[in-house]
């Protein structure tokens, strides 16, 4: 059921936007709204099981060997482009920067100063502060509330882009509309009583980014916010690289006549579910990321790909076999679903966008290392 705080904060935004919005606008609600959305409230998000009242666990969460192998690539980024700074977006549990921290302490060059995190959720910004207290005194740890004009640094954003609110497209019986949220007067509903909300599309003229086969029915997630974070990024970054891992597809994956619907999900207490219109700012809501699109909006800002490939692929290139050794059985079994094809290592994809003063430097080194073979990026 939603709750009724959160009941109270969109009435009124529904009331002024004439009793619908869009589902970008929703899913921003949803997720981000002060103290009420389920990146904005106290409630615990990321673990292993649902009885530590988790909802999902991402790579670093699921085993340490995924910072400890992506910190490898990390730290030939720092070298390769002169840079002493790591920005991470969407730090989570703060459990990716402690690991990431730790190995880069002890990299022979340590040449890392400054990690710097961007995370919208205080009580997962409270979180990180009190994981990463010991290794404050070894590194500058910061929190930023805005983004600098200028950045010199390894960009880093482990499964932030699904998170990001995504218009929805129909189509439906060879017309496109655009998909959004009616709230309805009710008595009673699953949702509680006198609270009730519904998919409602509407004739906008929008107009998918790319042609679909067909006329069958049809959903996609566009990626209008997702693109424009990247484009703001790279119009900042003067020297350094972008590395994103989440999952998602190419343009001719994602777009594909027979994904007629969508890739929409919601998340809660390690259960999956379609239906992001109950529970609203008690869940997950995310979406799969088109890889494509991020490629063409960095590209737009002058970066270039260096390498795309699959979660599994980049962490294998990057020494996961090696360090993998060094953990305990258990912790092995756990590690393997990172890059397992039926686990997170197909799903999950991994690309690095960097700023061109680099590339010559980066191709003479043969590459980065989290892509020198299995490189997809002519997939793209």
């Amino acid at each position: 059921m939603t709750p009724p705080e959160m009941q109270a904060h969109l009435n009124p935004i529904f009331e002024r936007s004439g009793g619908w919005l869009p589902f970008d606008a929703f899913m921003a609600e949803a997720l981000y709204a002060p103290g009420l959305g389920y990146y904005a409230n106290a409630l615990p998000k990321l673990g292993l099981m649902p009885q530590d009242g988790s909802d999902f666990v991402t790579g670093p969460e699921l085993s340490p060997v995924f910072g400890r192998t992506l910190a490898r690539q990390v730290a030939q980024a720092l070298r390769l482009c002169e840079v002493d700074t790591v920005w991470e977006f969407g730090a989570g549990t703060g459990a990716l920067a402690a690991q990431l921290i730790g190995c880069l302490l002890s990299d022979p060059e340590r040449r890392l100063k400054h990690y710097v995190i961007v995370e919208l959720s205080a009580e997962l910004r409270h979180r990180q502060q009190a994981l990463l207290a010991p290794l404050m005194g070894r590194v500058n740890v910061t929190w930023a509330t805005e983004w600098p004009a200028h950045l010199a640094a390894v960009v880093v954003g482990n499964e932030v882009l699904d998170a990001m609110p995504a218009r929805l497209l129909v189509r439906r019986n060879g017309e496109w509309l655009t998909r959004g949220v009616s709230r309805a007067v009710t008595t009673d509903s699953s949702d509680g009583p006198g609270w009730a909300l519904t998919w409602s599309d509407r004739a906008m003229g929008e107009q998918p980014p790319v042609d679909i086969e067909g006329q069958h029915d049809y959903v996609f997630e566009w990626h209008q916010q997702a693109q424009a974070w990247v484009q703001q990024l790279a119009q900042r970054l003067d020297r350094g690289c972008i590395l994103l891992l989440d999952y998602g597809f190419t343009e001719a994956e994602y777009y594909h006549p027979q994904r007629h619907m969508g890739t929409l999900m919601c998340h809660q207490s390690h259960r999956s579910d379609g239906n992001p219109l109950v529970a609203v700012g008690l869940k997950d809501i995310t979406v799969h990321v088109d890889f494509t699109g991020v490629a063409l909006a960095a590209q737009a800002q002058g970066l270039d790909v260096l390498g795309f490939t699959s979660q599994g692929r980049f962490l294998i290139n990057c020494g996961f076999l090696d360090v993998l050794t060094s953990a305990s059985s258990p912790e092995q079994a756990q590690a393997l679903k990172l890059i397992h094809e039926h686990e997170m290592g197909e799903l999950f994809k991994v690309i690095v966008l960097s700023h061109p003063r680099h590339t010559a430097t980066v191709n003479a080194a043969g590459g980065y290392i989290g892509f020198q073979s299995f490189d997809r990026s002519h997939t793209l």
